[in-house]
């Protein structure tokens, strides 16, 4: 057989070409699907208790280290970061990005088992964790368009129950609400002012606030696979900032504004700041309500994160940083389908510490993703320092420009920085600062080996 028979025959049960169509619609909810997860309905709860209801300000400033600069590839800013710093950068922050959401696939499985497991007590947690994990790994098997549709009409619930809340919530605030006892603005000064615990604790409340936040770059990846990667971008990057920034600080604002943020249910998992506001508004089955809602939104959340971790292997893989395993997609879907079962992992994992309750020992590996948001933003404003540059040197039209470059920039790297030294002293997230940083540098150091001694294993495009 010659060679070009053998290449022929290789193509015919290994494709390696992403078949793309997706829509503006997809794209914009998917980046929202991976941004609103358990975090705004649940977890925003310690954010307003440890800053009060200038938690608002932490949430304003997450909203403003999103709009940085992507590049329409796709792997987004890890091909950025490659391109515009260095081999190392970009394979580094692809691992890293991997991980967060290979790790956070796990937790939301958990969740929603632990959900479902409530309604249906029959079935334990672990056991729904799986028959969800596996149902969504399914339709992540799905060609690249059906995924986008189901991925939409998913994450379009919870979004429709985040504008409920935010008009009910608004009109308890101008007193035209008819139930429960919440009304008006007073509850944004009355428990000690609107800082009461300090500004620290407003940059500390900021990293569980970029925790939520990471998920909005999801476009840049996925943009890769709609019809013209560039164009999208700029259109659903500036579509999906405004909007997530809305659902967020508009719904943050509505619960500080309503509810004393010294409520101790807003801390208590079973609550979450939802809840809390919803008994307050005189709504009735809350529990049920807001349970669905977060059911929802942990299984959108995994769905989107199960597409992104595989998407971020392909795009390893093609630069040489993955195995040329990952590009291999399937013949009619134009799936990375072993990138989809690779970046499944730990979700097993969870399922099988949860099987044992020994979902502590995860807890710990979580740690290790707390601040992999702000180590990515970083990366990105770096990146951009570099290209932006560049690419004006050489007279390239740049589509989506950052405001005040590189005034703005440099600020969100100042920023950053002084964010990791404030949770650093103040302690409060000490561990997941070293633990993710003690992660990077092991990361870091295998990129610079891989560039130093061009170490990497060639994409199956290349071979052939």
């Amino acid at each position: 057989m010659t060679e070009n028979n053998k290449v022929t025959q290789n193509n015919h049960y290994h494709n390696i070409n992403l078949k793309g169509g997706l829509k503006s619609r997809h794209l914009t909810m998917m980046s929202i699907a991976g941004v609103i997860g358990g975090a705004l309905f649940v977890g925003s709860g310690n954010a307003i208790a440890t800053a009060g209801p200038a938690v608002i300000l932490a949430y304003l400033g997450g909203g403003v280290l999103v709009v940085l600069v992507a590049h329409p590839d796709t792997g987004s800013f890890s091909t950025y970061a490659d391109r515009a710093i260095g081999r190392w950068a970009g394979f580094t922050i692809g691992w890293l990005y991997w991980y967060f959401w290979a790790l956070l696939m796990g937790w939301e499985a958990f969740v929603a088992g632990k959900i479902l497991s409530s309604w249906f007590p029959m079935i334990p947690v672990w056991g729904f964790a799986l028959i969800v994990a596996v149902s969504l790994i399914i339709v992540n098997f799905m060609n690249v368009r059906s995924y986008g549709e189901f991925e939409f009409w998913f994450a379009l619930i919870k979004v429709i129950a985040i504008v409920l809340f935010i008009i009910v919530g608004c009109l308890a605030i101008f007193h035209i609400w008819p139930w429960g006892t919440a009304s008006g603005l007073s509850q944004l000064t009355a428990m000690g002012g609107f800082i009461p615990n300090g500004w620290q604790t407003v940059v500390v409340a900021l990293l569980g606030v970029m925790f939520a936040f990471l998920g909005a770059e999801i476009v840049t990846v996925a943009a890769a696979e709609s019809a013209d990667p560039s164009k999208e971008i700029v259109k659903t990057t500036k579509s999906v900032v405004w909007r997530i920034c809305l659902f967020y600080v508009g719904s943050i604002f509505i619960v500080v504004a309503l509810v004393p943020w010294n409520d101790p249910l807003l801390k208590d998992a079973t609550w979450g700041s939802y809840r809390v506001t919803l008994e307050e508004l005189g709504i009735p089955y809350t529990g049920l309500i807001v349970n669905f809602i977060v059911l929802t939104s942990v299984c959108s959340c995994f769905n989107s994160a199960l597409y992104t971790c595989s998407r971020m292997l392909y795009s390893l893989s093609k630069r040489g940083d993955a195995h040329r395993i990952m590009q291999i997609t399937g013949q009619k879907t134009g799936t990375p389908f072993v990138g989809v079962l690779i970046s499944s992992i730990f979700t097993f994992v969870a399922i099988f510490l949860a099987a044992f309750q020994w979902m502590n020992i995860y807890d710990v590996l979580m740690q290790a993703t707390g601040t992999i948001a702000l180590l990515v933003y970083l990366a990105i404003a770096f990146s951009q320092l570099n290209m932006r540059r560049k690419l004006e040197a050489e007279g390239r039209e740049i589509k989506l420009k950052v405001w005040l470059f590189p005034w703005l920039t440099y600020g969100v790297i100042a920023f950053i920085l002084l964010s990791f030294i404030v949770m650093l002293i103040e302690g409060t997230y000490f561990y997941e600062v070293v633990y993710t940083w003690i992660l990077a540098i092991v990361i870091v150091m295998m990129g610079i080996v891989a560039q130093l001694f061009n170490i990497g294993t060639k994409g199956l495009a290349s071979q052939q």
